[in-house]
């Protein structure tokens, strides 16, 4: 399975693609689609999609692990990622890419196995699991990579929950 992990942002839109067979992971490619703080919001919008579109061409995903948003103190900070998330949605949905949503409390949980971890636990987990020198950078492409991460351990356990039952019939 191809997963592409996506840490929604409008600045930075942190991007990690993984592959996930027999319990394994192999890194494809990670990164970040960036814009410029000058640049007029929906030419930003319009940046994150395109090159989003262009991710998914290259590597076809069969599919994309998003983080929900979640409120901070800042309402126009959610509102502006949230828009940045919707361009990030459509170009899943204009690609046929199937979409799964965790907080960072389930990403948090499948990664290091604790919903309290800090954002540093993530990261050397992360290192850790699919054997990298360092944590990738920026912390964004780091995030992504985990969201990749916690959809592989979840949609896994979710197929072995359906075996299971398949078995006891």
């Amino acid at each position: 399975m191809l997963i592409l992990g996506i840490d929604p942002g409008y600045a930075i839109v942190g991007f990690g693609v993984l592959e996930y067979n027999a319990g394994r992971f192999r890194v494809i490619d990670y990164g970040a689609i960036t814009t410029d703080a000058g640049t007029p919001f929906n030419r930003r919008l319009e940046i994150i999609y395109d090159g989003l579109c262009e991710i998914i061409g290259k590597y076809r995903p069969d599919a994309m692990s998003v983080e929900k948003v979640f409120y901070n103190n800042n309402a126009k900070t959610v509102i502006d990622v949230s828009q940045a998330r919707g361009v990030i949605m459509l170009a899943a949905q204009k690609n046929r890419v199937s979409v799964y949503e965790y907080t960072p409390l389930q990403v948090k949980q499948s990664v290091v196995g604790y919903g309290r971890a800090d954002k540093k636990q993530v990261q050397e987990m992360t290192r850790r699991i699919l054997n990298l020198e360092k944590v990738p950078k920026p912390d964004d492409t780091a995030d992504a990579i985990a969201m990749a991460i916690c959809h592989a351990h979840t949609s896994a356990s979710s197929s072995i929950g359906t075996l299971r039952i398949k078995k006891g019939i």
